[in-house]
């Protein structure tokens, strides 16, 4: 009796011992996988205006946040890591403008509901903290803040030629091309010279009466530069792409400019 209760006992022992190392085996197994899994995601770091201040007039601006959530959701939902970087850090100031109803959508409806999305949102790095080499591409937003923050900030200009120059893919939308203004090839050409290019037009700007506003205009800019400036009708999605490039005519073109970059990218 005590012999058999022996064994008994002792191939309870060994079956729980080989089950263990089944768990084992594939609880290893899955880390594996979703190691691999998020070596192999596509990484994107998005570059976000740190500037709320349009201008002398007293009004505040910022990130249209059509800009930010549009291409956020489009590219998170495919399974892209996405990076959000500001040339101050921390919470990036949002367009007041771009909250009131007429400019709302789905996207940035989802993005007032989404607590997650806002934490990440208000937690962005510092420019000077991030390096292409982390990265497959960067998106800059648009809204008025770049051509102030952006246009001119010598660490966006550098990392804007890094990423280009180490062949990785650069997009932006709107006003988000004020980031071209000063940036350079590997031969110290302008970046966009001679590179179909597109951004909020001067027809749009005028619409508003923005026009004695902004400090400059980027669709000037980009053709001053060399860049093969088109456009669509105004207030409609339009997007164009050259090699690298990605650019959009404003806020209805930013999850064109997700989709165009994502292809690109896969």
């Amino acid at each position: 009796m005590k012999k058999a209760l022996i064994a008994l006992l002792s191939s309870a022992f060994l079956f729980s011992c080989v089950n263990k190392a089944k768990e084992s085996a594939v609880s290893n197994q899955e880390l594996n996988t979703n190691q691999e899994k998020k070596e192999t995601m596509k990484k994107i770091l998005f570059v976000i205006t740190s500037h709320d201040e349009l201008g002398n007039t007293g009004d505040k601006t910022g990130v249209w946040l059509e800009e930010f959530a549009g291409p956020y959701y489009f590219l998170k939902d495919k399974g892209v890591d996405i990076t959000l970087a500001s040339p101050k850090g921390g919470q990036p100031p949002i367009d007041p403008k771009s909250e009131l109803p007429d400019f709302q959508t789905s996207s940035t409806k989802r993005f007032n509901e989404d607590k997650e999305a806002q934490t990440v949102f208000s937690n962005t790095a510092k420019l000077e903290t991030v390096n292409h080499v982390d990265y497959d591409a960067v998106f800059y937003t648009g809204g008025y803040g770049p051509l102030w923050d952006l246009a001119d900030n010598k660490k966006s200009i550098a990392l804007v030629e890094a990423f280009y120059n180490n062949n990785k893919p650069v997009a932006t939308v709107c006003h988000g091309p004020a980031i071209f203004k000063n940036t350079k090839d590997a031969e110290g050409k302008p970046l966009v010279a001679g590179k179909k290019v597109t951004a909020y037009s001067n027809s749009e700007e005028a619409a508003i009466d923005f026009t004695n506003i902004v400090p400059f205009s980027v669709e000037d800019a980009l053709k001053e530069n060399g860049g093969v400036y088109s456009k669509g009708e105004d207030w409609n999605p339009y997007a164009v792409e050259d090699g690298l490039l990605v650019t959009g005519q404003n806020p209805m073109s930013s999850e064109l400019v997700a989709e165009l970059l994502l292809k690109k990218l896969n």
